[in-house]
């Protein structure tokens, strides 16, 4: 946890107790601070106001001076509480098995507490044939096994594994529950009734060869061979706070957390997602002393004081000089290091740019193949600081090509820069071809390139930046506040289509999208439409009717003649504008999952059959049955089945399909007739087939008599 803020009233106390050496507080104002000769330091506390909470609450015999612990209901006798590496040394039963009457298991439970047994602990099994388990949530977790010598009357005092086994206890181990089990030796069953006992006993406890070295008991004596004279043996328990309460002490200012003074230890997050535990610890960092828990501010130790200020005398001298010096090597290393940086940084831009095509792009502009006026080269450094680091809250949306950021200039103009994918050689070209292409398109509903970065790791595209996001949201996450009425939809669908005829035969070279569909149809601040994402598209020449290569494209708008002859034609783009505007007149998605099978997963596949079974104004968007004339929408809807004829031959080029759609726009009273065959001479001269309502059952599509009327609920 970060460092909490100090107030002037802290920052006081923190100088008090830095420049304090005399006694150190180690309880809380009015309480005491021993039990007989054992210490009391805070959390703990022996009445109420002086321990953290009732967990670190220590009964006090007063006759006998003998501090005790009671953990989910057992007691256990304090030997030593420290604050310095938080553990609490405690005397613990010994189980024993077929031992004079002292038979018994005690089970010391020590979970919903924050006490762990320490790892610092040894388990002891002594015994012939004694087989002792640690058990916990009703499994074994550890143990060890004491084997028997037939030659020895007496138990060993070493403990090697004849008649005493030991081993280390699992780390937070929360329950101390031992099972033992007499085991044969081969020769007879001595071990079933032989005294089997085991314990916890920490490891400072025990000296070399297996020896106790009894403090409390008087005299170093063989502990292993006299233990029956004894119930209890020292173990030490580590403790902490919980985190929660710890957090609470330090927002509301019982906790300044110093970090000047003290540290504390939180739990990794593996231990904390297995619940092992969430308590933390704190202590005094090197040459302070105190009790951390009281405030979080430990005092400074008289020792390091003085050697302090022996070391401050000696190094005054020295420092000054090797100070001047140090300034002059630092100043000479950081001028060297930023002409290091600066020549690797454009080495890096050199090969950068290479890599991205800038060779390829400097010689198709070299050509004289296109025609390109200009075409901005942008500092890496501005589109960095533009895009906030290409911060992932800038990014506007994400494709096969790569990914779109909202940046602003420097002249606080807003663009959208589009940081290309990882590229090989095969999508280089794609890249570039990009470039040129949108450098020579001049239309006010194509997006604008107004530049590139070549010197990245990832070349960028910096274009005009429209607002209003894609058809496809505007579509499908409509706005209430602002719906897409039938005015806007044929201004869209007139819009793309004519920007579509511009690529096709308008440009100085006929230019083939490739990718038409609704969320590469971007808005802008009037939701003008502007057709975007020209990283697949292919220039043609004049005499070129078609581009062969592998298929490319969005499923749900790719034209199935091009997947399955590979030859893409202008007509395939028709194909995808036709998908388009069937998604403007129903406001379903290309394909869904939540039509049938019967009904086809497909859009295109879907209208089809609902105009052949005549039940066009069914599926029609209730924005679009509300305010588009019905002459209208059916005049848009034959277009639409035009565009998606199988027969690329039989669907109309863009041309026509502009001047159709401009048409419609104008026209007010104009009903459709459906025509068996399209037929283009009649869409160039008088597109559709007019005629009165009563006249339109070569259409037969199910709809409301009268346009005026809301739509008729009924099963075709």
């Amino acid at each position: 946890m970060a460092a909490v803020e100090l107030t002037v009233f802290q920052v006081i106390l923190l100088f008090w107790s830095l420049r304090t050496a005399e006694s150190q507080v180690m309880t809380l104002p009015g309480c005491e601070s021993y039990c007989g000769d054992i210490s009391i330091p805070y959390p703990f506390g022996m009445k109420e106001g002086c321990y953290l909470d009732e967990r670190f609450k220590i009964l006090c015999n007063s006759s006998s001076g003998v501090p005790k612990l009671t953990v989910n209901g057992t007691d256990l006798e304090v030997n030593n509480i420290s604050v310095d590496d938080s553990t609490i040394a405690v005397m613990f039963p010994i189980v024993f098995a077929n031992c004079s009457g002292k038979d018994g298991n005690t089970v010391v439970d020590l979970e919903g507490s924050p006490f762990v047994f320490s790892s610092e602990n040894y388990f002891i099994a002594r015994g012939c044939g004694n087989l002792a388990l640690m058990n916990q949530n009703q499994s074994a977790i550890g143990g060890c096994v004491s084997l028997c010598d037939k030659n020895r009357d007496s138990m060993m005092a070493s403990c090697s594994g004849i008649d005493c086994c030991q081993t280390r206890i699992p780390s937070f181990l929360k329950v101390f529950n031992v099972t033992m089990k007499g085991l044969e030796d081969g020769k007879g069953s001595r071990g079933e009734n032989e005294c089997r006992y085991a314990f916890l006993i920490d490891e400072r406890w025990t000296n070399y060869g297996g020896y106790y070295y009894d403090y409390y008991f008087g005299g170093n004596f063989d502990f292993y061979y006299d233990k029956r004279e004894r119930d209890h043996v020292p173990v030490v328990l580590d403790w902490g706070i919980d985190r929660r309460v710890f957090e609470s002490l330090v927002k509301n200012g019982s906790f300044y957390n110093s970090s000047y003074t003290s540290t504390c230890e939180f739990p990794s997050p593996s231990i904390t997602s297995t619940n092992q535990s969430s308590t933390v610890k704190c202590s005094c960092k090197p040459g302070f002393e105190g009790n951390p828990y009281l405030s979080g501010i430990c005092q400074e130790g008289r020792t390091y004081v003085h050697y302090r200020r022996k070391i401050k005398a000696k190094m005054a001298g020295l420092g000054v000089g090797v100070g001047f010096g140090a300034l002059f090597l630092l100043i000479g290393l950081w001028w060297l290091y930023k002409v290091f940086k600066r020549k690797r940084s454009e080495k890096l831009k050199r090969k950068y740019f290479k890599r991205n095509g800038g060779l390829l792009l400097q010689e198709q502009l070299s050509s004289g193949e296109v025609n390109v006026e200009k075409i901005k080269m942008f500092p890496s450094k501005e589109l960095d600081k533009a895009t906030d680091h290409y911060n992932v809250n800038r990014t506007l949306g994400q494709g096969g090509q790569g990914t779109v950021y909202k940046g602003m200039l420097a002249d606080g103009k807003i663009v959208a820069v589009k940081k290309s994918k990882v590229i090989d050689e095969g999508n280089l070209r794609q890249f570039i071809n990009e470039v040129v292409l949108l450098s020579q398109i001049n239309h006010r509903n194509v997006v604008k390139l107004l530049g590139c970065c070549l010197e990245t790791e990832l070349p960028l595209l910096v274009y005009e930046f429209i607002p209003n996001g894609t058809l496809f949201q505007f579509l499908h996450d409509p706005n209430e506040d602002f719906p897409l009425t039938w005015e806007m939809r044929l201004r869209i669908a007139a819009e793309v289509a004519g920007a579509l005829f511009y690529l096709h035969s308008a440009a100085s070279l006929p230019i083939f999208h490739r990718d038409i569909k609704s969320t590469n149809i971007l808005l802008d601040e009037k939701y003008r439409a502007k057709v975007a994402d020209f990283g697949t598209s292919r220039s043609v020449s004049i005499d070129q009717t078609h581009v062969t290569t592998l298929v490319q494209g969005t499923f749900g708008y790719l034209d199935p003649e091009y997947f399955q002859s590979s030859q893409f034609t202008d007509k395939s783009d028709v194909y995808s504008f036709g998908v388009v505007l069937v998604e403007l007149l129903t406001g379903q998605k290309p394909i869904s999952f939540t039509r049938s099978e019967e009904q086809g997963r497909s859009l295109a596949t879907y209208f089809i059959m609902v105009l052949e079974s005549n039940c066009l104004f069914d599926i029609l968007d209730p924005q679009v049955v509300k305010q588009g004339k019905r002459e209208d929408v059916l005049m848009v809807a034959s277009l639409a089945r035009s565009c998606l004829r199988l027969n690329g031959r039989k669907r109309p080029t863009m041309k026509e399909v502009t001047m159709a759609l401009e048409r419609i726009k104008k026209s007010e009273n104009l009903i459709v007739e459906q025509e068996n065959e399209y037929d283009r001479k009649e869409v160039m001269g008088a597109p559709w087939d007019v005629t009165s309502a009563s006249t339109i059952s070569s259409f037969d599509i199910c709809a409301p008599s009268s346009i005026d009327e809301k739509p008729l609920f009924h099963t075709c």
